[in-house]
C-alpha cells in the first residue's frame, strides 16, 4: 500500500491487488471446484444403500449425532469451501422437495464432476460438457418415464405402499423392524391423505419420541401426544369425554403497562390486596367452569395459588404448552384458541373421547395423550428407543418413509431400486450417444458412465466385488431386456428387484438426476475465484 498525490495535491491510496486478493482462474479454478465437491461425495459414498455405514458427528458443544441420512450428515458437517457448500444445499433441496434420496443425489453429483474432470483434461470446453450433460439428463428422465410401473392402492389395500416405505427404511437404523415402522408410516399418511385430490397435509402428522423402551414399542396414536403432565399431582390422570378450554392468555391478574409502586402500611391493607388478587383468580376459574369445560390447556404458566384454586374447583389443567402444539390440539379437538378470558364460551371448547396422562419407567416425566378426537386426521407417531441418538435417528428414518408414501400418493409411478434404474438409464444414454454427431457425444457418454457410480457404491458397501457385480448385472439387463435387474445388496439370491419388492418413487429418482445435473452445470460454469485476503489490520 502506498500514498500518492495527484497534480492538485489530493491524496489517494494505491493498493497492490496481489496483496488484497487471492485468485484462481481457468482450468485451475475448475479443478479446484471439482476436487472440493468430490471430497464431499466420497464421504457420503460409504453411507449409500441398505448396507451403508453410519457417521458420527460431534458438535462444538459436544452433542453427538449418529446418522446415515445424507441431508442430516451434511447439515451437521462444518464445511468451509463454498463449492462444497453447494453440495450441502443440493442434499437439502432433495430433502425439502422429495424427503428421500439425499445421499444418492450427492454421490451422483460427485461422479458427474469426476467424469467432467476427465473431459476437461481431454480439452473439451466446460460449456460443451454442460450441454452434453443436459442432453443426457433429459434422455435419462424420459427413459425412466417409459419403463416406470404403476402401483395401485386404496385405503383398504396399502400393501404396495408398505413395501415401498420398507425400501426407504432398509438403509436406516430401524431396518430390523422396518415392516412395523413402514406400516406405522403408511397408516399415518393415509389418515391425513386426501386421495381424491392426491394431497397430503404433513403438518397434521406429529413426530414425537421418548428415550427408554425398545424400537418396536413405537406406536401410531390417533390424536395428539404432548410432552407435559397435569399441573398438580392430585389432579385426575384420566378424563373421559373431555371438554377442553384452550387458552393463549396468562392465568394470573392483569399487569399494568406502566410501572408503579403500591405502599402497604398495615396488615389490613395487605389482606385486602391479597383478596383482590384472589378474586381475579376465582373470577377466571368461574368463567371457564361456566362453559362446561373439564380440562384447561394453557400456553403460559400460572403460580401455585392459581394451581390450588383449579384443583379446589375440580378443573384439571396443563401449563406451558407450546404454540405449535396448541394449534395442533385445536385442529384435532375442533376447539378455538382463546386469547382473553372475556371471550371464553362453550362453542369454543375442544372435545376428545379421552385424555390421559402416562408415565415412563421410574422417571417423573409425563406425557399427555389426547385421543378419540373429532378430527381423526390428526395423528402422532410416538417413537421409543434405548437412547436419545436412536430416538432422533428413528424419527428421521420415519420422516423419510412418510415422504416416500406422500410422493406415491401424488404420483403412483415407481422404478426399481438396487441401482436398476441407474443401470438401465446408463445403457439407454450410452446407446443414444452413438447417434450424436457433435463433440457433445463424449459428455453424453460420460453422463452414462457417471450413472454407474450408484450401483458400484451399492455393491462395494455390500461387500461384493463392485466392477464384476456391475458388469454381470449390465450384461444380464442387455441379454434379457429386463429393466428390473439390480445389485442384490441383501444377498437374497436374485437380482430382480421386482421380486425383492425394492421400489423407488419415479419422481424421487427423476429429481435426483435433475438436481445433480443442475449443480454440476453451475460448478462447471465457474472459472474464476476472487477471494478477499485478510488485511494486516485483521
Amino acid at each position: 500500500m502506498s500514498l500518492v498525490f495527484d497534480e492538485y495535491g489530493n491524496p489517494f491510496i494505491i493498493l497492490r491487488e496481489q496483496g488484497q486478493k487471492e485468485r484462481l482462474k481457468g482450468i485451475e479454478a475448475q479443478k479446484s471446484h471439482i476436487l472440493a465437491a468430490r471430497a464431499i461425495a466420497n464421504i457420503m459414498k460409504s453411507s449409500l444403500g441398505p448396507k451403508g455405514m453410519d457417521k458420527m458427528l460431534i458438535s462444538p458443544d459436544g452433542d453427538v449425532t449418529v446418522s446415515n441420512d445424507g441431508a442430516t450428515i451434511l447439515d451437521n458437517m462444518e464445511v468451509e469451501n463454498q463449492i462444497a457448500k453447494l453440495l450441502v444445499q443440493l442434499s437439502k433441496s432433495q430433502d425439502d422437495e422429495i424427503g428421500d434420496g439425499t445421499t444418492g443425489v450427492v454421490v451422483l453429483a460427485g461422479a458427474l464432476l469426476e467424469q467432467a474432470e476427465g473431459l476437461i483434461d481431454k480439452g473439451l470446453h466446460p460449456t460443451r460438457i454442460s450441454e452434453g450433460f443436459e442432453t443426457a439428463c433429459q434422455l435419462a428422465i424420459k427413459h425412466l418415464g417409459s419403463i416406470a410401473d404403476k402401483i395401485e392402492f386404496t385405503k383398504d389395500n396399502i400393501e404396495p405402499l408398505v413395501k415401498t416405505a420398507m425400501t426407504s427404511l432398509g438403509s436406516k437404523i430401524v431396518n430390523r423392524y422396518h415392516r412395523q415402522m413402514a406400516e406405522i408410516s403408511v397408516n399415518a399418511v393415509m389418515s391425513v391423505a386426501d386421495l381424491d385430490r392426491k394431497d397430503v397435509n404433513m403438518e397434521l402428522i406429529k413426530l414425537d419420541g421418548r428415550e427408554g423402551g425398545k424400537l418396536e414399542d413405537a406406536q401410531l396414536v390417533k390424536g395428539i401426544v404432548i410432552d407435559k403432565g397435569m399441573s398438580h399431582p392430585q389432579m385426575p390422570t384420566e378424563i373421559k369425554d373431555a371438554k377442553i378450554c384452550i387458552l393463549s392468555c396468562q392465568f394470573e391478574p392483569p399487569k399494568p403497562k406502566t410501572k408503579g409502586n403500591v405502599d402497604i402500611h398495615n396488615v389490613e391493607a395487605y389482606k385486602k390486596l391479597a383478596a383482590i388478587e384472589q378474586e381475579y383468580f376465582i373470577d377466571m376459574v368461574k368463567k371457564v367452569k361456566a362453559t362446561g369445560a373439564n380440562l384447561v390447556i394453557c400456553q403460559w404458566g400460572f403460580d401455585d395459588e392459581a394451581n390450588h384454586l383449579l384443583l379446589a374447583n375440580d378443573l384439571p389443567a396443563v401449563r406451558w404448552v407450546g404454540g405449535l402444539e396448541l394449534e395442533k390440539i385445536a385442529i384435532a379437538t375442533g376447539g378455538r384458541i382463546v386469547p382473553r378470558f372475556e371471550e371464553v364460551s362453550a362453542e369454543k371448547l375442544g372435545r376428545a373421547g379421552i385424555v390421559r396422562e402416562i408415565g415412563f419407567g421410574t422417571t417423573k416425566d409425563k406425557h399427555l395423550l389426547i385421543e378419540q378426537c373429532p378430527n381423526t386426521q390428526t395423528v402422532t407417531v410416538f417413537v421409543r428407543g434405548g437412547n436419545k441418538m436412536i430416538v432422533e435417528e428413528a424419527k428421521r428414518s420415519i420422516h423419510d418413509a412418510l415422504c416416500v408414501t406422500r410422493n406415491l400418493i401424488r404420483d403412483n409411478r415407481i422404478v426399481y431400486g438396487g441401482g436398476a434404474a441407474e443401470i438401465t438409464s446408463s445403457l439407454a444414454v450410452a446407446k443414444a450417444a452413438d447417434k450424436i454427431a457433435s463433440v457433445e457425444q463424449y459428455a453424453v457418454r460420460a453422463f452414462a458412465d457417471a450413472l454407474d457410480a450408484i450401483p458400484l457404491a451399492l455393491a462395494e458397501n455390500s461387500g461384493l466385488p463392485p466392477i464384476e457385480t456391475l458388469a454381470n448385472v449390465k450384461a444380464a439387463q442387455v441379454k434379457e431386456g429386463n429393466h428390473n435387474l439390480g445389485v442384490d445388496c441383501n444377498l437374497n439370491g436374485t437380482n430382480d428387484m421386482k421380486q425383492q419388492h425394492v421400489f423407488d418413487p419415479l419422481i424421487s429418482k427423476q429429481s435426483q438426476f435433475l438436481l445433480a445435473n443442475q449443480v454440476v452445470k453451475m460448478i462447471l460454469k465457474i472459472d474464476d475465484i476472487i477471494k478477499q485476503a485478510k488485511t494486516e489490520e485483521q
